[in-house]
């Protein structure tokens, strides 16, 4: 996979990389790859009825371990849901501070079409932050009002199980149809034929460096 050793995923939400990419994440580190995830908020006033209020925090240490990434390697913001933009400049300097931690080479964000807001600001500051490093954008199609399939990451079963896995610790998020394995199969198949393999995940190509 190129010479890609040092990957980030920004994360507007737990449980955004693990549906943009966990098929990728799980491929990356079964590479050898080391893969850093960073989420922004656990959406504590989204938590439904019954669940503790931070849920999401318990449940994104359980999914990215099923992916692989360490605990160590796993960064939680408590930054408020729906109000990222708010605290866009607070973000941005956390990146940055992010940035000079390690070297980075290939950093993942939300698609720059996706129109949640705090996906979008996530992307607009991640591109800021990690300007001078290839930056692939992830597809949430439930959130893009258009997608460009530009790169695609060729995947295996196990690497879509895995992501299955991962997604199966967010109980609190219910049965929402994007959850759903039929779904992540289907998109992760549909994807796979565009390229001539069994599963892939596409992305757009914000930055490339080569």
């Amino acid at each position: 996979m190129m010479n890609f050793n040092n990957v980030l995923v920004l994360a507007p939400h737990t449980d955004d990389g693990e549906l943009g990419l966990g098929g990728t994440i799980h491929s990356l580190i079964q590479q050898g790859k080391e893969v850093t995830y960073v989420a922004f908020s656990t959406a504590e006033e989204s938590v439904p009825v019954g669940f503790p209020k931070d849920i999401l925090k318990t449940e994104v240490k359980k999914a990215t371990l099923k992916l692989g990434i360490k605990p160590e390697n796993l960064i939680i913001y408590n930054y408020q849901v729906r109000k990222l933009n708010y605290v866009r400049q607070e973000i941005l300097e956390e990146l940055i501070r992010i940035r000079k931690t390690k070297a980075y080479d290939l950093v993942f964000i939300p698609s720059l079409h996706d129109i949640h807001q705090d996906h979008t600001t996530i992307a607009q500051e991640g591109v800021r932050a990690f300007k001078n490093t290839t930056i692939l954008g992830y597809e949430l199609i439930w959130n893009n009002m258009t997608f460009n399939t530009q790169c695609f990451f060729r995947l295996s079963k196990e690497d879509i199980d895995a992501k299955v896995l991962a997604l199966k610790e967010y109980e609190s998020q219910g049965k929402r149809d994007y959850l759903s394995e039929e779904f992540i199969y289907s998109l992760a198949k549909a994807r796979g034929v565009q390229v001539g393999a069994p599963f892939a995940e596409a992305f757009e190509v914000v930055r490339l460096f080569l």
